[in-house]
Protein backbone atom coordinates (compact mmCIF):
# COMPACT_ATOMS: atom_id res chain seq x y z
CA UNK A 1 0.00 0.00 0.00
CA UNK A 2 1.74 3.71 -1.39
CA UNK A 3 1.67 5.93 1.34
CA UNK A 4 -0.36 8.08 -0.48
CA UNK A 5 -3.27 5.80 -0.60
CA UNK A 6 -2.64 4.98 3.20
CA UNK A 7 -3.09 8.74 3.55
CA UNK A 8 -6.59 8.47 1.46
CA UNK A 9 -7.57 5.51 3.75
CA UNK A 10 -7.12 7.51 6.81
CA UNK A 11 -8.79 10.81 5.50
CA UNK A 12 -11.60 8.53 4.12
CA UNK A 13 -11.90 6.45 7.41
CA UNK A 14 -11.95 10.25 9.51
CA UNK A 15 -15.17 11.12 7.26
CA UNK A 16 -17.05 7.78 7.84
CA UNK A 17 -16.24 6.29 11.36
CA UNK A 18 -17.32 9.50 13.71
CA UNK A 19 -20.91 9.44 12.39
CA UNK A 20 -21.04 5.37 12.27
CA UNK A 21 -19.84 5.10 15.81
CA UNK A 22 -22.62 7.47 17.08
CA UNK A 23 -25.15 5.42 14.79
CA UNK A 24 -23.85 2.62 16.86
CA UNK A 25 -23.59 4.27 19.99
CA UNK A 26 -26.32 6.68 20.05
CA UNK A 27 -29.27 6.08 17.43
CA UNK A 28 -31.77 3.42 17.33
CA UNK A 29 -31.32 -0.13 17.02
CA UNK A 30 -33.19 -0.46 13.85
CA UNK A 31 -30.93 2.45 12.47
CA UNK A 32 -28.09 0.62 13.07
CA UNK A 33 -29.55 -2.32 10.59
CA UNK A 34 -30.50 -0.10 8.02
CA UNK A 35 -26.83 0.89 7.94
CA UNK A 36 -25.98 -3.29 7.84
CA UNK A 37 -28.65 -3.74 5.47
CA UNK A 38 -26.96 -0.98 2.84
CA UNK A 39 -24.14 -1.91 3.11
CA UNK A 40 -24.77 -5.57 2.49
CA UNK A 41 -27.20 -4.81 -0.61
CA UNK A 42 -23.65 -2.84 -1.67
CA UNK A 43 -21.49 -5.30 -1.18
CA UNK A 44 -24.09 -8.21 -2.48
CA UNK A 45 -24.36 -5.68 -5.81
CA UNK A 46 -20.22 -6.18 -6.39
CA UNK A 47 -20.15 -9.58 -5.58
CA UNK A 48 -22.72 -10.52 -7.88
CA UNK A 49 -21.27 -8.03 -10.70
CA UNK A 50 -18.31 -10.82 -10.74
CA UNK A 51 -20.20 -13.77 -11.27
CA UNK A 52 -23.18 -12.46 -13.01
CA UNK A 53 -21.32 -9.98 -15.13
CA UNK A 54 -23.48 -8.72 -17.53
CA UNK A 55 -26.78 -9.66 -16.26
CA UNK A 56 -28.41 -6.99 -14.58
CA UNK A 57 -31.61 -8.97 -13.89
CA UNK A 58 -29.50 -11.91 -12.43
CA UNK A 59 -27.85 -9.36 -10.71
CA UNK A 60 -31.09 -7.76 -9.45
CA UNK A 61 -32.78 -10.79 -8.14
CA UNK A 62 -29.84 -12.00 -6.08
CA UNK A 63 -29.11 -8.92 -4.10
CA UNK A 64 -32.93 -8.78 -3.16
CA UNK A 65 -31.98 -12.70 -2.02
CA UNK A 66 -29.56 -11.28 -0.05
CA UNK A 67 -31.77 -8.24 1.38
CA UNK A 68 -34.20 -10.46 1.83
CA UNK A 69 -32.05 -13.20 3.95
CA UNK A 70 -30.58 -10.56 6.18
CA UNK A 71 -33.72 -9.13 7.17
CA UNK A 72 -35.09 -12.34 7.64
CA UNK A 73 -31.80 -13.51 10.49
CA UNK A 74 -32.69 -10.18 12.35
CA UNK A 75 -36.54 -10.09 12.55
CA UNK A 76 -36.64 -13.83 12.64
CA UNK A 77 -33.57 -14.50 15.04
CA UNK A 78 -35.86 -17.26 17.10
CA UNK A 79 -38.90 -18.30 15.14
CA UNK A 80 -36.44 -21.57 13.61
CA UNK A 81 -39.85 -22.21 10.62
CA UNK A 82 -38.99 -18.62 9.17
CA UNK A 83 -35.14 -19.44 9.10
CA UNK A 84 -35.54 -22.47 7.96
CA UNK A 85 -37.58 -21.49 4.73
CA UNK A 86 -35.30 -18.68 4.27
CA UNK A 87 -32.38 -21.86 4.45
CA UNK A 88 -34.06 -23.78 1.77
CA UNK A 89 -35.97 -21.69 -0.42
CA UNK A 90 -32.63 -19.18 -1.27
CA UNK A 91 -30.35 -21.11 -2.20
CA UNK A 92 -33.02 -22.93 -4.68
CA UNK A 93 -33.99 -19.79 -6.00
CA UNK A 94 -30.13 -18.32 -6.33
CA UNK A 95 -29.27 -22.18 -7.82
CA UNK A 96 -32.32 -22.28 -10.29
CA UNK A 97 -32.24 -18.89 -11.45
CA UNK A 98 -29.46 -19.66 -14.76
CA UNK A 99 -31.83 -22.03 -15.90
CA UNK A 100 -34.02 -18.94 -16.31
CA UNK A 101 -30.72 -16.92 -17.72
CA UNK A 102 -28.90 -19.41 -19.32
CA UNK A 103 -25.76 -16.98 -20.42
CA UNK A 104 -22.80 -18.93 -21.52
CA UNK A 105 -22.17 -22.75 -20.22
CA UNK A 106 -18.73 -22.27 -18.67
CA UNK A 107 -20.10 -19.94 -16.16
CA UNK A 108 -23.20 -22.21 -15.29
CA UNK A 109 -21.95 -23.55 -12.38
CA UNK A 110 -20.54 -20.85 -10.72
CA UNK A 111 -23.59 -18.55 -11.16
CA UNK A 112 -25.76 -21.53 -10.06
CA UNK A 113 -23.62 -21.53 -6.47
CA UNK A 114 -23.05 -18.05 -6.44
CA UNK A 115 -26.57 -17.29 -6.42
CA UNK A 116 -27.09 -20.60 -3.98
CA UNK A 117 -24.43 -19.14 -0.96
CA UNK A 118 -23.67 -15.27 -2.01
CA UNK A 119 -26.66 -14.28 0.13
CA UNK A 120 -25.68 -16.16 2.93
CA UNK A 121 -21.80 -15.02 2.71
CA UNK A 122 -22.82 -11.33 2.44
CA UNK A 123 -26.67 -10.90 3.90
CA UNK A 124 -26.82 -13.50 6.56
CA UNK A 125 -23.05 -12.87 7.83
CA UNK A 126 -22.69 -9.50 8.40
CA UNK A 127 -26.51 -9.25 10.12
CA UNK A 128 -24.69 -10.70 13.44
CA UNK A 129 -23.54 -7.15 13.29
CA UNK A 130 -26.54 -5.93 13.79
CA UNK A 131 -27.74 -8.89 16.31
CA UNK A 132 -24.24 -8.15 18.65
CA UNK A 133 -26.09 -3.89 18.70
CA UNK A 134 -29.90 -5.16 19.52
CA UNK A 135 -29.78 -8.29 21.96
CA UNK A 136 -26.82 -7.59 24.24
CA UNK A 137 -26.67 -5.02 27.02
CA UNK A 138 -23.23 -3.94 25.67
CA UNK A 139 -24.21 -4.20 22.22
CA UNK A 140 -22.34 -1.68 21.12
CA UNK A 141 -19.53 -2.25 22.79
CA UNK A 142 -19.09 -5.95 21.20
CA UNK A 143 -20.05 -4.44 17.84
CA UNK A 144 -16.79 -2.11 18.08
CA UNK A 145 -14.87 -4.62 18.86
CA UNK A 146 -15.62 -6.97 16.00
CA UNK A 147 -14.68 -3.57 14.18
CA UNK A 148 -11.82 -3.22 15.69
CA UNK A 149 -10.29 -6.73 14.83
CA UNK A 150 -10.76 -6.16 11.25
CA UNK A 151 -9.56 -2.83 11.60
CA UNK A 152 -6.15 -3.21 13.71
CA UNK A 153 -5.61 -6.61 12.12
CA UNK A 154 -5.73 -5.11 8.82
CA UNK A 155 -3.51 -2.49 10.04
CA UNK A 156 -0.94 -4.30 12.11
CA UNK A 157 -0.49 -6.15 8.75
CA UNK A 158 -0.02 -3.91 6.75
CA UNK A 159 2.77 -2.39 8.96
CA UNK A 160 4.41 -5.64 9.93
CA UNK A 161 4.66 -6.46 6.37
CA UNK A 162 6.11 -3.09 5.37
CA UNK A 163 8.62 -2.82 7.96
CA UNK A 164 9.22 -6.56 9.44
CA UNK A 165 9.34 -9.39 6.40
CA UNK A 166 8.37 -9.96 3.05
CA UNK A 167 8.20 -13.66 2.52
CA UNK A 168 4.82 -14.20 0.83
CA UNK A 169 2.19 -16.16 2.79
CA UNK A 170 -0.26 -16.89 -0.63
CA UNK A 171 1.40 -15.15 -3.44
CA UNK A 172 -1.15 -17.21 -6.24
CA UNK A 173 -3.86 -15.54 -4.30
CA UNK A 174 -2.43 -12.08 -2.91
CA UNK A 175 0.96 -11.55 -3.63
CA UNK A 176 1.42 -8.50 -1.22
CA UNK A 177 -0.27 -10.63 1.67
CA UNK A 178 3.51 -11.39 4.27
CA UNK A 179 4.20 -14.14 7.09
CA UNK A 180 5.20 -10.92 8.93
CA UNK A 181 1.90 -9.21 7.46
CA UNK A 182 -0.23 -12.06 9.21
CA UNK A 183 1.62 -12.20 12.55
CA UNK A 184 0.66 -8.42 12.81
CA UNK A 185 -2.93 -8.97 11.82
CA UNK A 186 -2.95 -11.44 15.38
CA UNK A 187 -1.13 -8.55 17.20
CA UNK A 188 -3.70 -6.12 15.94
CA UNK A 189 -6.47 -7.82 17.01
CA UNK A 190 -5.08 -8.44 20.34
CA UNK A 191 -4.69 -4.40 20.52
CA UNK A 192 -8.04 -4.39 20.04
CA UNK A 193 -8.88 -6.50 22.76
CA UNK A 194 -6.58 -4.70 25.31
CA UNK A 195 -8.49 -1.27 24.53
CA UNK A 196 -11.87 -2.68 24.38
CA UNK A 197 -11.26 -4.41 27.86
CA UNK A 198 -9.80 -1.76 29.81
CA UNK A 199 -12.54 0.84 27.97
CA UNK A 200 -15.61 0.34 26.48
CA UNK A 201 -16.08 -3.65 27.23
CA UNK A 202 -14.87 -4.13 30.60
CA UNK A 203 -16.89 -7.27 30.75
CA UNK A 204 -14.83 -8.56 28.84
CA UNK A 205 -12.60 -11.47 29.88
CA UNK A 206 -8.69 -10.83 28.81
CA UNK A 207 -7.65 -14.13 28.48
CA UNK A 208 -10.74 -15.09 27.06
CA UNK A 209 -10.68 -11.71 24.68
CA UNK A 210 -7.27 -12.66 23.54
CA UNK A 211 -7.94 -16.01 22.06
CA UNK A 212 -10.31 -14.91 20.60
CA UNK A 213 -8.50 -11.73 19.01
CA UNK A 214 -6.35 -14.15 17.81
CA UNK A 215 -8.96 -16.44 16.32
CA UNK A 216 -10.03 -13.67 14.49
CA UNK A 217 -7.26 -11.74 13.01
CA UNK A 218 -6.47 -15.52 11.74
CA UNK A 219 -10.06 -15.90 10.53
CA UNK A 220 -10.11 -12.45 9.28
CA UNK A 221 -7.59 -12.68 6.86
CA UNK A 222 -8.86 -15.91 5.62
CA UNK A 223 -11.55 -14.11 4.68
CA UNK A 224 -9.48 -11.09 2.88
CA UNK A 225 -7.62 -14.12 1.10
CA UNK A 226 -11.33 -15.67 0.11
CA UNK A 227 -12.58 -12.19 -1.64
CA UNK A 228 -9.38 -11.67 -3.18
CA UNK A 229 -9.62 -15.32 -4.45
CA UNK A 230 -12.65 -14.21 -6.01
CA UNK A 231 -11.51 -11.45 -7.81
CA UNK A 232 -8.45 -12.75 -9.33
CA UNK A 233 -11.03 -15.69 -10.33
CA UNK A 234 -13.10 -13.32 -12.28
CA UNK A 235 -10.46 -10.97 -13.35
CA UNK A 236 -11.38 -7.84 -10.88
CA UNK A 237 -8.67 -5.69 -9.04
CA UNK A 238 -11.72 -4.32 -6.68
CA UNK A 239 -14.84 -4.94 -6.21
CA UNK A 240 -15.72 -1.68 -6.57
CA UNK A 241 -14.70 1.92 -5.99
CA UNK A 242 -17.73 3.54 -2.94
CA UNK A 243 -15.05 4.88 -0.61
CA UNK A 244 -11.58 6.50 -2.12
CA UNK A 245 -8.75 4.90 -1.36
CA UNK A 246 -10.49 1.62 0.30
CA UNK A 247 -12.04 -0.30 -2.91
CA UNK A 248 -15.08 -1.04 -2.93
CA UNK A 249 -17.53 -2.07 -0.08
CA UNK A 250 -16.66 -6.28 -0.34
CA UNK A 251 -13.32 -5.08 -0.02
CA UNK A 252 -13.92 -3.67 3.13
CA UNK A 253 -16.18 -5.78 4.94
CA UNK A 254 -14.34 -8.81 3.85
CA UNK A 255 -13.13 -9.78 7.09
CA UNK A 256 -16.19 -8.70 9.36
CA UNK A 257 -17.84 -11.34 6.79
CA UNK A 258 -15.70 -13.86 9.22
CA UNK A 259 -15.16 -11.62 12.13
CA UNK A 260 -18.97 -10.67 12.81
CA UNK A 261 -20.38 -14.24 13.18
CA UNK A 262 -17.32 -15.21 15.64
CA UNK A 263 -17.83 -12.63 18.03
CA UNK A 264 -21.92 -13.14 17.45
CA UNK A 265 -21.27 -16.74 18.94
CA UNK A 266 -18.14 -15.82 21.70
CA UNK A 267 -20.80 -13.22 23.06
CA UNK A 268 -24.17 -16.02 22.92
CA UNK A 269 -22.16 -18.55 24.29
CA UNK A 270 -20.10 -16.36 27.36
CA UNK A 271 -22.57 -13.57 28.40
Amino acid sequence: MAASNLTLRLVSAAVVVPPLLFLMFRGPAWGFFAVVLLAAAVAAHELFRMTHPGDGISQAVCVALTVATAAAVYRFTTDARVLLIVILFVPLAGALLPLFRLGEIPTAGLRMMAGAAGPFYVGATITTLALLRRDFPSGAGWVLLALMFAWLADTGGYFFGRFLGKTPLYPAVSPKKTRAGFVGALVGASVGTLIGHFTFLPELDLARGIALAVVCGAAGQLGDLAESLLKRSTGIKDSGALVPGHGGMLDRIDALLVVGPLVYLFATLTQ
